[in-house]
């Protein structure tokens, strides 16, 4: 018997190789490149955005105007990599992860209420340790984007009834909104009850048993609300004169006074008046009243360009997934990011009462950049499976194809 056609061994392992790093760098998607640059660049316009804010007070204060800053640009130095390096994780990591992650987070949250706990602005909703804030609701809201959908996912055969779609996941949604909301902070809890709420809708819910759980979150929200009469007088509050300037209407005031200012084309970058002491946290949940002042109109549409070309990268990813807990997570995920983008715009606009909402990816704060970041790199992992099963697919057709045409293993007697 002879033997004909063989492939040497070295040609072999240069096929598997070939194969091997096809699938490695398989060319990825237009909706991950997307994602990608958008996020990218909000992140670096928030940078600069934050130097511009933040740069008078520091002076006035004795300190250098980088300092604010170089922080974020630290938290942004660790994010970008963190984001890429969770764009390459499994999503069997992600589903592996979805329980822990969610017991983490809430242990986390729960330290607000321990020594190493600080309050501030009346919200009880930051850690210190080592020397570092953290605020551990901003990781709550990945973590609980996760876990819903986890658990839809399990359940999905049965989400046609009303206690499948309930149990666990109102539940103990609720204890994770209630472990911040019992640190008074109600815009993050709200941004909290907008991705259960998305998790519900992305995963095909029956609108007749959606109804309820939104009849239920919006409840509990005004619930909250009228259990303060200085929360509900800052809620009700009416901004459009200056009867209650000195009261519960500066802040707003003072970001509507900066929009106006700038016109169209802004009055130039470093060039704000209300930074100068006049509106505050101009460089946290009201930069984007510095955008406008600044940057004008023309900054203000370059923003919401960006988040608009975000959402759509981030809707492709749901619409063409065949994954369910792809899909329901990356809604989650993407109603946090841009429902919370859309509530602080409107509070800086006058649309609703300043709830304490920071933007994502510029307002200044290390632990909400990371946390955004982070949820970037899971939308990323996410996109990352769409060119990956056609890849896939068609590398080992073609290495068979290879194979049979040069003769492997053909044997002749």
């Amino acid at each position: 018997m002879t033997q004909v056609g063989r492939q040497p061994r070295t040609e072999s392992r240069g096929l598997a190789a070939r194969v091997s790093l096809g699938r490695r760098f398989t060319p990825v998607s237009g909706e991950f490149l997307m994602i990608t640059s958008t996020a990218l660049l909000l992140t670096l316009f928030g940078l600069v955005m934050v130097l511009s804010a933040t740069s008078a007070v520091a002076i006035g204060n004795g300190e250098s105007p980088w300092t604010a800053a170089l922080r974020q640009g630290i938290f942004a130095l660790l994010g970008v990599p963190i984001m890429f390096l969770v764009s390459r994780l499994p999503i069997a990591f992600f589903k592996k992860m979805a329980w822990p992650a969610l017991f983490g987070a809430v242990a986390l949250q729960l330290l607000v209420f321990t020594p190493l706990g600080i309050a501030d602005g009346g919200n009880r909703n930051w850690i210190q340790i080592a020397g570092f804030q953290l605020q551990p609701s901003e990781f709550l809201k990945l973590a609980l984007a996760l876990w819903v959908a986890y658990v839809l996912l399990r359940k999905h055969a049965m989400l046609g009834t009303w206690h499948h779609v309930f149990i666990p996941v109102v539940p103990v949604g609720a204890l994770a909104i209630g472990t911040v909301l019992a640190g008074k902070d109600l815009g993050t809890a709200m941004v909290l009850v907008l991705i259960l709420l998305g998790c519900l809708f992305f995963s095909g819910v029956k609108l007749r048993l959606f109804i309820i759980p939104v009849i239920l979150g919006v409840a509990a929200v005004l619930a909250y609300a009228l259990s303060s009469g200085d929360r509900m007088r800052r809620i009700t509050a009416s901004c459009d004169n200056l009867d209650l300037y000195y009261t519960d209407c500066y802040q707003s005031i003072h970001g509507i006074w900066g929009m106006a200012s700038g016109g169209i084309f802004g009055l130039g970058l470093g060039n704000s008046q209300e930074k100068y002491g006049w509106l505050p946290a101009a460089g946290n949940d009201f930069i984007f009243a510095i955008v406008g002042e600044e940057l004008g109109l023309i900054g203000c549409i370059v923003v919401l360009a960006l988040f608009t070309f975000f959402t759509i990268g981030a809707f492709h990813v749901i619409r063409k997934t065949d994954d369910p807990f792809i899909r329901v997570a990356a809604g989650g995920i993407t109603v946090w990011i841009v429902g919370q983008a859309v509530l602080n715009i409107g509070v800086v606009i006058g649309i609703f009462p300043v709830m304490g909402v920071p933007l994502p990816f510029m307002s200044q704060g290390g632990t909400a950049l990371l946390a955004v970041l982070m949820a970037c790199g899971v939308l990323l992992a996410f996109a990352r499976t769409i060119p990956a099963a056609e890849s896939d697919a068609a590398v080992p057709r073609s290495a068979t194809r290879q194979g049979r045409s040069t003769g492997r293993g053909r044997v002749t007697k």
